[in-house]
């Protein structure tokens, strides 16, 4: 893992916080493993963060996903520099990581998923964690129901 000084966020209290209790609920450790595992190359990009680029594994089908306090994508630092909304959309999820106990948010977010598709046919108008981390920074579309689209 390495990183310029210049590359890293400011902490906060709160933060420093968030990234303490992701070690502690083991979601931090699960995300740096999943990464290992995709062959991603992680660096430390502040607020407690970590970015894991060029993870190679197909799974999940998403430009970038979250698990605990680690970014995961299979683009390049290069590619996530230009996209400073999706890397705050993520940063959320990190907190939200530490609001709902860790590895716990794996199966609730995947419910939510689910309960989303049947209702909307997406996977973000109705998950919480999605609306709460910002459904334009994640890029996705406005929220919807199946009983509203013509």
């Amino acid at each position: 893992m390495s990183s310029s000084r210049a590359d890293l966020l400011p902490h906060t209290r709160w933060t420093r916080l968030r990234g303490v209790l992701n070690w502690i609920n083991l979601s931090t450790p699960l995300g740096l493993l999943v990464a290992r595992l995709g062959s991603a190359t992680t660096a430390r990009r502040g607020r407690g963060t970590y970015l894991a680029t060029g993870y190679r594994l197909g799974f999940p089908a998403a430009n970038a996903f979250t698990i605990g306090s680690v970014i995961i994508t299979r683009h390049d630092r290069s590619w996530c520099a230009q996209r400073p909304a999706l890397l705050r959309h993520e940063d959320r999820h990190c907190t939200q990581y530490a609001f709902v106990l860790g590895i716990v948010m794996l199966p609730l977010y995947g419910l939510s998923v689910a309960v989303s598709w049947v209702l909307a046919g997406d996977r973000s108008s109705y998950n919480p964690f999605e609306r709460l981390a910002d459904l334009a920074d994640g890029n996705y579309p406005p929220p919807t129901t199946r009983f509203t689209r013509s």
